[in-house]
């Protein structure tokens, strides 16, 4: 049995509504950074290998991390956010701004929709997603940790809940009813037990490392 640790990044400018310029690079916050130095301490032992999503504020939120276990093997695995639409609504805008183009989006209902052409499908990151699980299940690390985004991590803990899952319109909205009712916070962490014998076991969104500074908010 491995164990993995599912962990969202610290709060971004995209997550404070701040202006940011590309989903790739929105970095993190002052608050972010702090939080990214309260995942470090929350590890009671080393990794035996760090996954890192190739987007910028997932980067940012491991280093504090691989600063604490430099020994530890780093890897870049495709666990980056669902960025379902065009990269180029994010230059200079805010969540707020967006907000509009999402729910037109989400209305819509396309698993295989491409927003604007270069925005990413519900089916292609479902199949992320699913090879994600897959190297997972088989990997012989007995713990990893996973550092990657809300939408993504929740996509991935959704399916090990409901197990295969298709591409189909009515499946996209199981999606995001799941995203909707499951807030995952940032700079949380689940972790996740993976069985060669039987289905994978999940924790709650752990936030207790964060308390010294939810009790400043």
């Amino acid at each position: 049995m491995s164990t993995v640790w599912l962990i969202r990044h610290g709060e971004s400018v995209s997550n404070a509504d701040l202006p940011t310029k590309h989903p790739e690079v929105s970095e993190l916050t002052s608050r972010g950074h702090e939080e990214a130095g309260c995942i470090a301490r929350a590890f009671t032992k080393a990794p035996d290998l760090i996954v890192v999503s190739p987007y910028v504020r997932a980067r940012e939120t491991a280093v504090f991390t691989q600063d604490r276990f430099p020994h530890i093997p780093v890897e870049v695995w495709p666990v980056y956010e669902f960025t379902y639409l065009h990269p180029g609504r994010y230059d200079g805008t805010t969540g707020s701004q967006r907000e509009p183009l999402a729910q037109a989006y989400w209305e819509r209902n396309d698993p295989f929709e491409k927003e604007a052409g270069e925005g990413e499908s519900f089916a292609e990151m479902l199949a992320r997603v699913q090879q994600t699980v897959a190297r997972l299940q088989v990997h012989p690390a007995r713990f990893i940790a996973v550092f990657s985004h809300g939408l993504f991590l929740r996509a991935l803990l959704w399916s090990l809940l409901i197990g295969s899952v298709q591409s189909t319109p009515e499946a996209m909205r199981q999606y995001l009813h799941f995203v909707q009712a499951v807030w995952m916070p940032n700079g949380s962490i689940v972790s996740v037990k993976f069985r060669h014998d039987g289905p994978a076991l999940f924790s709650g969104f752990g936030v207790m490392h964060l308390r010294s500074l939810t009790s400043r908010d």
